[in-house]
C-alpha cells in the first residue's frame, strides 16, 4: 500500500479527513471518513485507539477549548485544502462526557453573558437618553430659536449609538460648538430645504447645497436672532431659571 501523507505534528494526537478514499491499513475497513496516520499508513479511528472520542466541528472557541480542558485524551481533525497548499484545522476529537461537561459550563457562561447584555443595555439607554438632552440643550443654547421639540429630533438623529454621524464623533460628544452646528444644518438642509429633491432629481451634491445656501442660513439665522429680540431681563431670568420655552410677552405689556 502507497503511504499516506500526513500533516506536520503539531503535539498530541492528530486526524485527518482524507481528500480520496481511504481504507485501514489494518482492518481494510472503509471508505474512512476520519484517518490516522501511523508511519505513513492510514488506519481508522478504532484501530489507532480514538474510536470512543466523538467529533465536535471547529466554529465555537470557547466549547471547543473547554471540552478539551475536561478530556483526557483529543485528537485535532485537519484536512488539506489545495487552494491554499496547506493543512486546515477542521475540528477536535474530544470524549463525550468531556464534552457534556463542556456544553455544561458554556450554557452556564452564556446566562451570565445573557444578564451581563441586559445590564450594559440599560446603562447604554441611561447614558444614551442624557447626552440626547445634554446635545439638545446644546442646540437650543446655540439657537434659541429652535423649537425644543426639534432640538430634541436633531439631537436624537445625530446621536444614535452606533450610527457614525456627527453626534457620535469625538467632538460630538464633546459637545463642541462645531459639532453640534454641523447637526443643526444637516437638519435644516433635509427638512427645510428642496435639497433631497434637487438630488434626487440629479442635481449633484455639491449644485445642489449651493441653490439651498441661502435658504439654510435664513433659518439658522432666524434661530440665533430669536434671543436678540427677547428683553435683556427675561433672557437672563430664563437662562438662570433653565426654562427653554419660548419666551412671550404677559398681557397687559407691551
Amino acid at each position: 500500500m502507497a503511504s499516506f501523507a500526513a500533516p506536520p505534528p503539531r503535539g498530541g494526537p492528530m486526524v485527518v479527513q482524507p481528500l480520496r478514499k481511504r481504507h485501514c491499513a489494518e482492518c481494510r475497513c472503509g471508505p474512512l471518513p476520519l484517518v490516522v496516520v501511523e508511519g505513513g499508513v492510514p488506519r481508522c479511528l478504532d484501530c489507532g485507539d480514538l474510536g470512543h472520542l466523538v467529533f465536535l466541528p471547529r466554529g465555537d472557541t470557547a466549547l471547543t477549548r473547554r471540552a478539551r480542558e475536561e478530556s483526557a485524551l483529543s485528537a485535532v481533525v485537519v484536512r488539506f485544502e489545495r487552494r491554499r497548499g496547506r493543512y486546515e484545522r477542521q475540528g477536535v476529537l474530544v470524549e463525550e462526557a468531556g464534552l457534556a461537561r463542556a456544553e455544561e459550563r458554556c450554557l452556564a457562561d452564556a446566562e451570565a453573558r445573557r444578564r451581563r447584555r441586559v445590564r450594559d443595555a440599560g446603562r447604554r439607554a441611561a447614558e444614551d437618553v442624557r447626552f440626547t438632552a445634554a446635545f439638545a440643550a446644546e442646540i437650543r443654547r446655540l439657537f434659541p430659536g429652535c423649537p425644543q421639540e426639534r432640538a430634541r429630533t436633531i439631537a436624537a438623529h445625530a446621536s444614535v449609538r452606533g450610527s457614525g454621524r456627527v453626534g457620535r464623533s469625538a467632538a460630538g460628544r464633546a459637545l463642541s460648538e462645531g459639532a453640534v452646528i454641523s447637526a443643526v444644518v444637516a437638519s435644516v438642509r433635509h427638512v427645510d430645504t428642496p435639497y433631497d429633491q434637487l438630488l434626487m432629481s440629479g442635481v449633484p451634491r455639491h449644485e445642489a447645497r449651493r441653490r439651498i445656501s441661502v435658504r439654510v442660513e435664513g433659518v439658522l439665522r432666524g434661530w440665533r436672532e430669536s434671543r436678540a429680540r427677547m428683553p435683556e431681563a427675561a433672557v437672563d431670568v430664563r437662562v438662570r431659571s433653565g426654562d427653554s420655552r419660548p419666551w412671550l410677552p404677559e398681557r397687559g405689556r407691551p
